[in-house]
Parts: structure tokens; C-alpha cells; sequence
């Protein structure tokens, strides 16, 4: 499991370690880059050290599969992964975050086509779903610029510090990620998954 990397023709995905924890809190501590999620900014150098451990009982579990995104020099630039799996149902939620930096250079495009070559090729999802808070405007048309269908608005689907949020719904098939843009890019799978993410034939 901890050989897995997947490799784009300029960044790839990789497990998180303590060593990525000092730049996790630079990217993480920008209120900009945190403006719409549950979490955030870092205020302690702790938070994203606590997160890159809580990983490792995710994965064990079966509830996450997330990983950093790098380039050829090794150093984060974000995150990205997948959750709350369904497997009986081959689905589960994408999410990705970058340092501010890193917005608009092509990178979310990318890590998202890594991730979901990930998700449809190698553990034999379906359905990948992305949720975004309908303020977040950016981020709800980079989706659907990247070929994600706009299914809804999910009314107080989410409380931030006690706030109801509604939540847009965004979906993509894996049939639709074949036929578009994202599955043009060039991927290579170092490591196998572990098995409690792979969906049953």
C-alpha cells in the first residue's frame, strides 16, 4: 500500500507523510483557500500533522483514499482523494484542494484526471460525485468545464459551525470520463489499492 503512486506527464499522487506537514500548513493556512470548506485555515502547525495521521485509520477503514499532489520536485501543492465509498453501489465523492498559488496553471485539471483514472480504471467505480458550496462559483464551473454534470442543489446539506450550507451536486460517469477531456491524459499506477476500495465485479 505504500508503493501506491499515480503518475501524470507533470504531477502524480502519492501518500501523505509527517515531512509534508510544514508545507500542508502553508497552503492550508490561507483563508482564501479554505474560504468555502468545514476546516480551516491551519492556525497550528499540529492540524495538518493530526490530519496526515488520521489518514493512515481512514484508509485502514475504508472511508478515504487520499493522497498529495506533487510535482517533479516532490513538494505538495494540495490534496486530493476520494470518500464516503459506496461500493456496493461503485460510487464515492471527489474532492481537491491546491494552494492558491496553483490555481489556474492546470494542476486541479490534472490531479482530478489522476484521481478519477484511479476510481474508474483500477477500483472499478461507477459514479464519482463532486459537491461544492454554490457560492464557490470557481470551483462549481471548473467542474463542469472538466465534463461534470450539474444534477441539483442539496438545501442545508451541510452545518459549518452550527450554519446550515446548501451544497451543489455534481456527477460524473465513468463512461463520461472515457469519452472526455480527462481520460486524454497520460497515466501510469505504481502499487496496487488496497483491496477494501475495490468494488466487486
Amino acid at each position: 500500500m505504500s508503493g501506491l503512486v499515480v503518475r501524470g506527464p507533470r504531477l502524480s499522487l502519492r501518500l501523505a507523510t509527517a515531512d509534508d506537514a510544514p508545507t500542508l500548513f502553508v497552503l492550508g493556512s490561507d483563508p482564501e483557500v479554505t474560504r468555502f470548506f468545514s476546516w480551516g485555515p491551519y492556525t497550528d502547525p499540529e492540524e495538518p500533522l493530526a490530519y496526515i495521521d488520521s489518514l493512515a485509520r481512514q484508509r485502514e477503514a475504508g472511508t478515504r483514499l487520499e493522497f498529495v499532489i506533487v510535482g517533479s520536485d516532490d513538494v505538495p501543492l494540495g490534496v486530493t482523494g476520494l470518500s464516503e465509498f459506496s461500493l456496493r453501489d461503485r460510487r464515492a465523492v471527489v474532492g481537491t484542494w491546491l494552494g492558491r498559488a496553483h490555481w489556474g496553471t492546470g494542476a486541479n485539471a490534472e490531479s482530478k484526471s489522476l484521481i478519477l483514472a484511479l476510481a474508474f480504471r483500477r477500483l472499478g467505480l461507477l459514479r464519482a460525485t463532486a459537491l461544492a458550496n454554490p457560492a464557490n462559483e470557481r470551483s462549481v464551473a471548473a467542474l463542469r468545464r472538466l465534463g461534470f454534470e450539474h444534477e441539483g442543489v442539496l438545501r442545508a446539506w451541510h452545518v459549518h459551525d452550527g450554519t446550515p450550507q446548501d451544497c451543489s451536486i455534481l456527477r460524473l460517469l465513468a463512461d463520461e470520463f472515457e469519452a472526455g477531456r480527462l481520460s486524454a491524459e497520460a497515466v501510469e499506477f505504481e502499487g496496487q489499492p488496497p483491496p477494501q476500495f475495490v468494488a466487486p465485479e
